[in-house]
């Protein structure tokens, strides 16, 4: 299973040119993917600098037939015209999605500019069984807020663990049973660098049966440094270095085949990662 995550800055490019096209074709230059995950996917939002009132979660869908999309959307407003002004995170999985979930992230007052934020969550059955995906874009501006959404995340990743050890009782139409399972990779713009206490965090231990989150990087790379997924050319907000992540229980980091960051592509201002994982048996320990 080929899996690629990617903050697209709504398709704009580090040339000031939106493309959602290039965005598809470049992921499709790195692999023939199976589940591409999209942070800061837009529509109709044309005041985000160099974009129109394209609807790229459409788009998005549009350019990968036979995918199913599953759109979270974090910020929802009135453009004034009648319409509606949508920005958030999207999943596009090869895989059957049995069940999407969104998960609105916690959004605590905080003086520092922010806006809501979500955590998209799709049921896939994949090769090796049911998988939740999730994908996410975690606060910049404010470390608190970031924190909270942490706990946000780690509570959605807790109730779906939860889900499988205590399914539901069956009942017909709304009611009707559907996959669960405690094996989950979470991917996106997590807005830190490794050494950030809220990193450490997100992947900390549970006081129940859930399975934590692993880092693929170290774990298939050992003692490699992640390479610099944002702040490339544009060091507005810093200099180069990892804000982009993959992780997954330990089932599934255990399967984690390679892991690769394209850091020469310039057709958004962060880097996509793209990561492999063996459909085969899986290894005993």
């Amino acid at each position: 299973m080929k899996l690629i995550t990617w903050n697209i800055q709504w398709a704009r490019g580090v040339d000031g040119l939106v493309d959602p096209r290039r965005i598809i074709d470049h992921a499709r230059t790195m692999a023939d993917f199976d589940v591409l995950c999209l942070q800061e996917v837009a529509a109709n939002f044309v005041d985000l600098d160099g974009n129109d009132a394209t609807d790229q979660f459409a788009l998005f869908a549009g350019l990968l037939p036979g995918f199913t999309a599953v759109e979270g959307i974090g910020v929802d407003v009135d453009d004034g015209k009648g319409g509606r002004k949508r920005f958030g995170n999207l999943i596009l999985s090869r895989y059957r999605v049995a069940q999407a979930l969104r998960h609105l992230l916690p959004w605590e007052a905080a003086v520092t500019r922010n806006m809501p934020r979500v955590l998209v969550e799709a049921v896939a059955t994949t090769p090796f069984g049911p998988v939740r995906l999730m994908t996410t874009h975690l606060e910049y501006s404010s470390p608190l807020l970031r924190a909270t959404q942490v706990e946000g995340i780690r509570e959605a990743h807790r109730m779906g663990a939860a889900r499988q050890r205590m399914p539901r009782e069956a009942g017909p139409h709304t009611y009707a049973p559907t996959p669960n399972t405690a094996s989950a990779i979470l991917t996106g713009d997590f807005n830190m660098r490794p050494e950030d206490p809220s990193l450490a965090r997100l992947m900390a231990p549970f006081a129940d049966e859930t399975p934590p989150l692993v880092d693929l990087w170290p774990a298939v790379m050992g003692e490699a440094p992640p390479p610099p997924t944002a702040f490339i050319v544009d060091r507005t907000y810093g200099p180069p270095g990892c804000l982009d992540y993959v992780l997954a229980t330990p089932d599934l980091a255990a399967r984690a085949r390679s892991i690769v960051c394209d850091v020469e592509t310039r057709v958004s201002d962060h880097q996509p990662i793209l990561v492999e994982f063996d459909v085969g048996p899986a290894q005993a320990d």
